[in-house]
């Protein structure tokens, strides 16, 4: 790449990710951003409740962002939409449907070395879909300290350099202003308003010139003419440098680090200009991509709403082509037609006209698009872009309404919760005739549940979920079953001998016969199966199912009137009812492979963490591609599973996940299977 390579200037329409951390004042910065640029009056305040993003009844009662928030407005006669991406990672997947088609992405953040962990699980999600991205070093005003210092702490969060491109100006220890290291000049901050800009001479040369030089340093390790001159001792020109920070900004080489403060208005306009002439537009990310502009109308789903009044809306960016009223649009769920085109601003929705390449709009009542689709015009062909698939719930909650004639529309308002947050799962258990709530966390169940009450107008209820435990046999018996009644006309006939035995675990249920002679015909050998099964599905303990257990009819007798089917199934589950007691009944409980990422200091806390709720730990290795990470394997009780993601995020600063799948089941003993059988013999009372 050469340095001298002049960079022309873009246009939008531009879509940005604003990303980081909980807390890092992303919702803040966008409403800085709107007021700067004429869209709003005054900025909006998250301790007022009344910005533009957060609007919804959830994220203002919890002070926090619990959804996905868009907003659109012009800087310099250019279109924007910034996307305001929540910052806990339990409302983390909203940002990956975004991602898979922006432009590129303001990481917020501040110097909090607690916050390290979070920021570097925002950063890996942009590396890994080589999104351009700059850092916003937010909250300026009350940091202390050297800057470089903070930045050389925050740089393990990123795969490549952290290149500052401004250096704060102190005074009495506070920051009050910025010297631009690109630009060479030096400006100070005014409340919410453009920054004054100030005499050079009055700055601390020695310091702005070693923080150049670190920039340009940063620069020439991908542009070898502009390494010549820093060896030569020869100042560049200006114009080669910005070209080289636009060109290594969107190939993803560096991460230019901005300074400000949000809250204050201060290093706005410089970062709006740092969008404006260094981002990249809607050509570069269709070559990312690898999408044809040519190729005909295209747009790409990033989120779904289900308004009150005006139905089912899809967030999208039209890609490529241009989206007019009407368009029949194709998607991998199906076809559909734009029935209206609106402009979000947080959570109010303009109709607008026909949307270009580039623009990020509300389409209407597409009823079989759902996020994170690739929608074309009907017959035309393009590549389907990919977002990743939401991660496993890691806590749920059965759910159903107070009242009974509330269970159709519990299970509509369901589906839509889901179609919105798919990283919500929704399970109906057949065994337990339960409705589980699954989520990203204790956080993000409680929202989504509060949404479905308020937003539908149920009341529900929720429960724990229940452990699917069973039983199993360890001993062997051989058992008569007779069932013989008479009431007058035909009676009931069936007399069955069963042996019942243990089988190896995992092996389910066997059934065989022994019969010779006649002595039960072959007719009524389905029966005798039929009966057994029926009669493992409540086990002589606490009712559970009975597994792994054999069962050979190996005598008995009929009646030639009055033996039947029926007759023979019911002698069967009384055989089996009366002879399981006798086979050494033990409880089992599901077992489940775990496996822990954490930051690695927290690897100690999380170990002991399995060890405290009965787990196995099997060992831990690093996470590949994180640095500073370790994944903890184990074996962990289902039962034990139930909140470990509340100790485990307690314990990690809110970044701590698992997966787990099901591995085997393990006998349980002593006063645990007491209590677990006490409790079910009460809840069957």
């Amino acid at each position: 790449m050469s340095g001298n390579a002049g960079h022309e200037r873009r246009t939008g329409p531009r879509c940005i990710a604003i990303v980081g951390p909980f807390a890092s004042g992303k919702t803040s910065l966008l409403e800085e951003i709107l007021f700067r640029t004429g869209a709003t009056d005054k900025p909006g305040s998250v301790t007022a409740h009344n910005t533009v993003g957060d609007a919804s009844p959830e994220a203002r009662d919890h002070a926090m962002s619990v959804e996905l928030n868009c907003a659109t407005t012009e800087f310099m006669g250019e279109p924007y939409c910034f996307l305001d991406c929540p910052g806990s990672v339990e409302f983390g997947y909203e940002a990956d449907p975004v991602l898979a088609c922006v432009d590129a992405a303001i990481v917020v953040a501040e110097p909090d070395e607690k916050k390290i962990p979070a920021l570097q699980v925002v950063m890996k999600h942009l590396e890994e879909r080589n999104i351009p991205r700059l850092l916003f070093f937010n909250k300026i005003d009350k940091a202390s300290g050297s800057v470089r210092d903070a930045l050389e702490m925050l740089q393990p969060v990123s795969e490549v350099p952290l290149v500052l491109r401004q250096m704060p100006i102190w005074q009495d220890g506070i920051a009050v202003g910025f010297v631009d290291l690109a630009l060479d000049r030096a400006f100070l901050y005014r409340e919410h308003a453009p920054s004054e800009v100030v005499d050079m001479a009055e700055m601390d040369r020695l310091r702005y010139e070693e923080a150049r030089f670190s920039m340009l340093e940063s620069l020439a390790d991908h542009d070898d003419a502009l390494m010549e001159q820093l060896l030569e001792d020869i100042e560049p020109p200006r114009d080669a440098v910005f070209a080289d920070l636009v060109t290594e900004m969107r190939a993803g080489e560096i991460v230019p680090v901005f300074l400000g403060s949000a809250a204050n208005g201060n290093g706005i306009m410089r970062l709006l200009k740092a969008l404006r002439h260094e981002a990249p537009d809607i050509s570069d990310t269709q070559a990312r991509l690898g999408i044809d502009a040519a190729s005909g109308t295209l747009a790409q789903v990033m989120k779904t709403v289900h308004t009150t009044h005006g139905g089912k809306l899809s967030l999208a960016r039209v890609l490529a082509g241009k989206m007019e009223d009407a368009t029949e649009l194709e998607g991998p769920h199906g076809a559909a037609k734009v029935s209206g085109i609106f402009k979000l601003m947080g959570q109010k929705a303009t109709k607008r006209g026909a949307a270009n390449a580039g623009e990020t709009v509300a389409l209407g009542k597409l009823e079989s698009a759902q996020t994170g689709d690739t929608l074309l015009v009907k017959g035309t062909e393009a590549p389907r872009i990919v977002t990743p698939k939401p991660p496993q719930a890691v806590l749920q909650k059965v759910v159903q309404p107070s009242e009974r004639k509330d269970e159709v529309k519990l299970s509509a308002a369901l589906t839509k919760l889901v179609e919105e947050d798919p990283s919500l799962v929704v399970v109906h258990r057949q065994d337990t005739g339960e409705t589980l709530v699954g989520g990203q966390g204790e956080m993000h169940l409680r929202v989504a549940l509060e949404r479905l009450a308020g937003k539908n107008g149920l009341a529900i209820e929720t429960a724990a979920a229940t452990v699917p435990y069973c039983e199993t046999i360890r001993g062997s018996v051989t058992q008569r079953g007779r069932h013989k009644k008479q009431s007058g006309g035909h009676g009931q006939f069936g007399d069955v001998v069963l042996e019942i035995r243990p089988l190896g675990r995992g092996e389910g249920f066997a059934f065989a016969d022994t019969i010779s002679g006649g002595v039960v015909p072959k007719q009524y050998f389905s029966a005798v199966e039929a009966g057994a099964r029926e009669a493992l599905q409540n086990g002589p303990l606490g009712g559970f199912p009975v597994v792994d257990v054999g069962v050979t009819l190996t005598d008995g007798s009929y009646h030639s009137v009055d033996s039947s089917e029926q007759a023979f199934k019911m002698a069967a589950i009384l055989a089996m009812r009366e002879g399981l007691p006798q086979c050494d009944p033990v409880l089992l409980e599901p077992v489940m492979k775990v496996e822990i990422a954490v930051p690695s200091e927290a690897t100690p806390k999380a170990n002991a963490i399995v060890s405290g709720r009965r787990g196995q730990l099997m060992g831990f290795d690093a996470r590949p591609g994180w640095e500073g990470w370790d994944v903890v394997e184990a074996m962990l009780p289902e039962a034990e599973i139930a909140d470990l993601i509340i100790e485990l995020r307690s314990a990690t600063q809110g970044v701590g996940s698992f997966t787990f799948t099901f591995d085997h089941l393990a006998e349980v003993h002593g006063r645990l299977a007491e209590d677990i059988l006490k409790g079910a013999r009460q809840e069957a009372a």
